[in-house]
């Protein structure tokens, strides 16, 4: 059963689970960087509604895509958008720059700068760390 802070109103898997309690607005986390940036984000948001209706909420320094279990996260830096999703099986192979476990599953990160990066296998495995956490819940 999932969990929504009366704080921050970030929806969690569990019960006062350790968060980051800050909510602020998305395009805050993309100020002072490039147009470009901005418009990889929102293709792979794009890509995002069209699998589900996900929660998103701004932390910190990062965006987090949520269904039952968070299943992508995207931080803007100064020239990329580091991107964590999770895989069951480790895939170290380019654009993949680092691999962890994380429990049971992999958890994946890669850097894009343009929009163009934004390809069928980067928008593949948003896909199947979506499905990893929420196929059958």
């Amino acid at each position: 059963m999932n969990w929504k802070c009366p704080k921050c109103e970030r929806t969690l898997k569990n019960a006062n689970q350790w968060h980051c309690c800050i909510n602020q607005d998305i395009d805050n986390l993309f100020e002072n960087k490039s147009q470009e940036l901005m418009l990889a984000f929102d293709k792979i948001l794009s890509f995002v509604f069209e699998i589900d209706n996900i929660e998103i909420s701004a932390t910190k320094n990062c965006v987090v895509f949520f269904k039952t279990q968070t299943f992508l996260v995207i931080k803007p830096m100064k020239n990329v958008l580091n991107i964590k999703f999770y895989l069951k099986e480790p895939w170290q192979h380019l654009p993949v720059f680092k691999v962890a476990k994380y429990g049971k599953q992999h958890e994946h990160h890669i850097r894009i700068s343009t929009m163009e990066e934004v390809n069928e296998t980067i928008l593949r495995f948003v896909k199947q760390s979506y499905d990893l956490f929420n196929l059958n819940k």
